[in-house]
């Protein structure tokens, strides 16, 4: 007897002790190849125990002592079968028991991924289940809710323009040429120069491309640009170049001339006495870092820069100016007596090579705050000039009165209200706009006409959580050699593997799921808010003609 318990005991221990291998299948979702592996193995595994549990029955039969028969009424035969059916009945119990809780448990150890099983198949239904307004709710929900006119639009960006172009004139007067950088005129850019933003207050992003006093230059260098990591591929690092470093610079500033030589390029001894009028090279805004440009160094300065420009034209304007976030550079509030404020975002840059993409600390719209490093060099690229030019190439093949920029802005619309209610998903305007500029590539231009608007909103839907489900979305310009030939882009970047921007979504299983869970909700509750808030929209139409109206007529 106690040897048939140990044999038991054991046996259930072993069991108990084999069952972590279904935590293996924790990397499902990842890697499809683990699950067949550990299926495999639990299968072998399986067989092992059954093999074992015969063999311990075995010797347990041969192990039950013959003095028994002597002692008992019964017939030896009889008590060695009845013996062996006990152990064999608790032998299947305890295997049952342990099946039974191995099923139970393995749900909760794989909660991230019998979430996304439950829905995996349902989350490419959504779009086409979905209930949405017929076109004509569709217009005018869109005429209430979402467009914004484009008298409004003319007029900030007329403001918006104006100011920064006081600001970065008095800011050039006020700045040490010898020591601070020079500023170029700003390029407007992002979803108000693009016409589809909805956000309210509407957000200007202005950038202003800066180079380094003379005689120092910048020297754009890709991270890993030789191995060409995807992931790190829109990342840079920008390098002051010192006189003489450049092998394309002039010979006089690698040679030594003497007192009878003449450059007949910058003159005699134009490039000493102008790095001995710098002055000590701890006031330089790369001294730090050197010889790599800093962001924050460059925030600092810009922030720094134009606090002083505005207080030498403040007098001019009747408004306020002040920063919204100090983490983030130009990040402005034009605020007027009457309380009304104008937003827009005036960021530094790099230019890269001659060309329309810029190293930028950060785009103010489109980033969360506390996203950048204080010491960090690394600089992201931002391509919205090519983009902002293939919206009007597209606009210009489109048929009359497109609805493409119709439907990127709703789906922004109803993202924002399901954000408001639910909590940030973790997708962005850019990753909506990036899904657009995809479709116009891959969709026939004649299906973005006015009339079909139902079914380019249940498209731009289904391409988004296509993407979610995916965990993919790439990046519009890098790696899309195809697509944008005409738009002179760096071959460095054209050429380039893509990059995913939902890889984010990949290694915070978390996000993911919000992001899904958002779209989910979005895309069940679109009729219902999109006829909400085009009520509410109405009414609040009506009061504000009511109150017009009763402050022209007082009587």
């Amino acid at each position: 007897m106690p040897i048939g318990i140990i044999a038991v005991c054991l046996l259930m221990a072993v069991a108990v002790i084999d069952q972590p291998f279904t935590f293996e299948q924790e990397n499902r979702s990842v890697e499809q190849e683990r699950e067949e592996q550990s299926q495999s193995r639990m299968r072998e595994r399986e067989q092992q125990l059954r093999a074992e549990m015969q063999r311990l029955e075995k010797e347990f039969a041969e192990s039950v002592p013959g003095g028994l028969e002597s002692g008992s009424g019964r017939e030896p035969g009889r008590e060695e079968d009845d013996s062996w059916s006990m152990w064999s009945a608790l032998s299947i119990l305890v295997f049952v028991l342990l099946e039974i809780w191995r099923r139970d448990t393995e749900p909760r150890s794989l909660p991230e991924l019998s979430a996304e099983d439950e829905d995996s198949d349902a989350i490419g239904e959504l779009s086409r289940c979905a209930e949405l307004p017929d076109h004509g709710t569709l217009l005018h929900f869109y005429d209430r809710c979402v467009r914004v006119a484009g008298t409004e639009l003319s007029r900030i960006k007329e403001l918006v323009e104006g100011c920064a172009d006081d600001l970065l004139e008095a800011l050039r007067s006020v700045c040490n040429r010898d020591l601070d950088m020079e500023v170029e005129e700003c390029i407007g850019i992002g979803s108000v120069y693009e016409n589809w933003r909805v956000q309210r207050p509407l957000v200007c992003d202005l950038i202003v491309p800066f180079t380094p006093p003379e005689p120092y230059s910048f020297q754009a260098e890709l991270r890993c640009p030789e191995r060409a990591a995807p992931t790190e591929l829109h990342l840079g690092m920008i390098r002051v170049i010192r006189p003489g470093e450049d092998s394309s610079a002039c010979l006089c500033g690698r040679t030594h001339l003497g007192e009878d030589m003449l450059c007949l390029v910058h003159g005699e001894r134009t490039v000493e006495s102008k790095v001995d009028r710098v002055g000590p090279r701890e006031e330089l805004l790369w001294a730090a870092t050197a010889p790599y440009l800093a962001k924050a160094s460059v925030i600092r300065w810009f922030q720094k820069a134009l606090t002083k420009a505005w207080a030498k034209i403040s007098h001019k304007y009747d408004f306020d100016l002040s920063f919204r976030d100090l983490e983030r550079p130009g990040a402005l509030r034009i605020r007027f007596r009457s309380g009304k404020t104008v937003h827009f975002n005036i960021s530094p840059v790099v230019e890269f090579e001659n060309s329309d993409v810029y190293f930028v600390p950060l785009l103010a719209s489109d980033a969360h705050p506390g996203t950048v490093q204080s010491n960090s060099t690394s600089w992201p690229f931002t391509f919205a000039v090519y983009e902002k030019r293939f919206l009007k190439l597209m606009a210009k093949k489109l048929p009359e009165s497109s609805c493409h920029l119709m439907c990127l802005q709703m789906v922004s619309f109803l993202h924002e209200k399901q954000c408001q209610l639910t909590g940030a998903s973790g997708l962005t305007h850019y990753h909506l706009k990036t899904v657009l500029l995809h479709l116009l590539c891959t969709r026939p231009l004649a299906d973005w006409h006015h009339a079909d608007l139902q079914h380019c909103l249940r498209n731009f839907l289904g391409f988004l959580e296509k993407a979610l489900l995916e965990k993919r979305l790439n990046h519009f310009v890098i790696g899309n050699s195809s697509a944008l030939a005409s738009l002179d882009i760096p071959d460095i970047f054209r050429s380039a593997q893509p990059l995913n921007l939902f890889r984010g979504f990949v290694t915070h299983r978390a996000w993911h799921r919000r992001a899904r869970r958002t779209l989910a909700e979005m895309v069940k509750n679109a009729d219902v808010l999109i006829r909400e808030y085009g009520l509410e929209c109405v009414s609040k139409d009506r009061s504000r003609v009511r109150d017009k109206a009763a402050a022209t007529n007082p009587s």
